[in-house]
């Protein structure tokens, strides 16, 4: 975002010249503009962003694109890892009536997701699957996942708006970036229905191994990247027996 346009929403929030003495001196030490205004704007969506909660990045529309594409009205939706709930909230605003499911580790997140999806739409608190009903077996027609793939010693490195303003759970995918994507696709299979599919946002260089993650766990793999956004995602469905 230009400085003029975050000039122009940092004005619009503030009630008095006070108050934007305030905003702006937080966005000059690096604080998330999203978590200054409370929201984020995603797919045509005005997200809440809660402090301390994943912000939702604009190359993620591309899995949104992706995601959206694979569903159909009425099917099944799982955002795992699911920050704001703004990618299974996007999902649900251009597929009628599917049944959506979001879950997240951080208790900070998931009250902020209640407050992003829909009527209907539940969430839930917990590590991964662990998180999810077992009402949802085996009937999960979209999987959507993304989860940290930031390499830990590359975190440092990160703009202090994530670094130093985002939970570190949030960012930190282990020594390669991909350690959470093998757990998604240790587990996926058990969740997956027939002919689902596990959709995972990473980076072009990491995509080969989360690939790799996803067919050492049976799953057919295929890549697709954004030029424009700037984001790789890794399909993985189910090998037909």
């Amino acid at each position: 975002m230009f400085a003029e346009e975050e000039a122009r929403l940092l004005l619009e929030a503030a009630a008095t010249p006070a108050e934007l003495d305030v905003l702006v001196r937080r966005r000059v030490i690096g604080e998330p503009l999203e978590v200054i205004l409370g929201w984020a704007e995603f797919c045509g969506l005005r997200v809440r962003v809660d402090a301390g909660v994943f912000v939702p990045r604009q190359r993620t529309r591309f899995l949104v694109d992706l995601a959206a594409g694979l569903a159909r009205p009425g099917a099944v939706v799982v955002d795992l890892c699911c920050g704001t709930g703004a990618i299974g909230a996007a999902i649900a605003a251009r597929v009628d009536g599917i049944e959506l499911s979001c879950a997240d580790v951080d208790p900070n997140a998931v009250r902020c997701a209640r407050l992003n999806v829909g009527p209907g739409a539940h969430v839930y608190e917990g590590d991964l699957y662990d998180a999810l009903p077992d009402s949802l077996r085996g009937r999960v027609d979209v999987l959507v996942v993304n989860a940290p793939y930031v390499p830990t010693d590359e975190i440092a490195l990160m703009p202090p708006e994530a670094r130093d303003h985002e939970p570190r759970h949030a960012l930190d995918g282990g020594a390669d970036g991909v350690e959470i994507h093998r757990r998604v696709a240790a587990g996926a299979r058990t969740w997956l229905a027939p002919g689902g599919s596990l959709l995972i946002e990473t980076s072009e260089e990491q995509a080969p191994v989360t690939a790799r993650a996803m067919a050492d766990q049976g799953l057919v793999p295929s890549v697709s990247t954004s030029e424009e956004l700037y984001c790789t995602v890794v399909v993985g469905v189910v090998a037909h027996d």
